[in-house]
């Protein structure tokens, strides 16, 4: 996919003007929704090292393995808090794929100056 083409988080505008840069450098992503939007992506690019990066400490796992599927779209739900001046955020959304849906209300730490994906909740 080329830095021209329309990012797949659903945002509309370029990659090179949405989630490449926060793929490129996690510290880029201002807000919780911009930080889930980029994780979203790298799933669909296949940037398991962002996912793990972007990952709290606390509860990722050892590996973040590629997953069997194709993710074909991203529409956030809701967002709570998450935004430059918060420490915490929520970030519902539905992530479309090739097996289904996941239905998330995922939760967001700002931490060393950088907002990380903590855990979530599988809705329905």
């Amino acid at each position: 996919m080329s830095a021209d083409s329309t990012c797949p988080c659903g945002s509309g505008a370029p990659l090179s003007r949405c989630c490449g840069p926060v793929l490129d450098d996690p510290r880029r992503a201002t807000t919780a929704e911009a930080l889930m939007r980029s994780r979203y992506t790298a799933h669909v690019l296949h940037r398991w090292q962002h996912l793990w990066a972007t990952w709290h400490p606390r509860t990722r796992p050892d590996i973040v393995d590629d997953l069997p599927m194709a993710w074909t779209g991203l529409t956030i739900v809701d967002v709570e808090q998450g935004q430059p001046d918060d420490e915490q955020g929520v970030v519902e959304y539905v992530a479309q794929h090739t097996a289904g849906t996941l239905h998330e209300k995922a939760r967001f730490e700002y931490r060393a100056h950088r907002w990380l994906y903590t855990d979530g909740d599988l809705l329905d």
